[in-house]
């Protein structure tokens, strides 16, 4: 495999990220709402280095299943989401590839009527894209590969590597 994005780039990056999300916070507190199961390294890097007091939670989508490298339909169980009426409220997301999901995910979350809703991507896939989305925030954009490693998988194998790698 070749490495895409090295640990030492992850870990600049989202001490980087961390920074930029506190300042435009202001210290208020936030839920971060993490996209099972790619997000997970994402969000536990992510978090360790806010300075804002923060609320986990979890939601699960998937349109990748088993061994394959295309999207298929998305299933979305949002039974692990706390209550976010009225918060300030960061959806954490592996990889912005094709915008579906996250466009879906945005329109369910803001449907629980959180005060503010912002996206934060570690990856942006370039050319991918099926429907308009930007994110608030992004770590990388990435070429039009498919990816494994920092909690990004195939399938349900990689997802340990402390860097992003590009499958063969």
């Amino acid at each position: 495999m070749r490495v895409l994005i090295s640990k030492p780039q992850i870990e600049l990056r989202i001490a980087e990220l961390a920074r930029e999300i506190s300042r435009d916070y202001g210290g208020q507190s936030i839920t971060l709402l993490g996209v099972l199961n790619g997000s997970l390294m994402f969000l536990a890097d992510l978090v360790r280095q806010l300075d804002l007091p923060s609320r986990i939670g979890f939601v699960q989508a998937t349109s990748y299943r088993g061994a394959t490298t295309t999207p298929g339909e998305l299933d979305v169980n949002p039974g692990l989401v706390p209550d976010v009426r009225g918060r300030q409220v960061l959806l954490l997301d592996d990889i912005l590839d094709s915008g579906v999901t996250l466009t879906t995910l945005k329109q369910r979350v803001w449907a629980l009527e959180p005060a503010s809703l912002k996206v934060a991507v570690l990856l942006r896939k370039r050319g991918r894209q099926q429907v308009p989305f930007e994110p608030d925030y992004c770590g990388f954009e990435i070429p039009n590969v498919f990816v494994v490693g920092y909690g990004m998988d195939y399938n349900d194998e990689y997802r340990p590597l402390p860097y992003v790698a590009e499958l063969p």
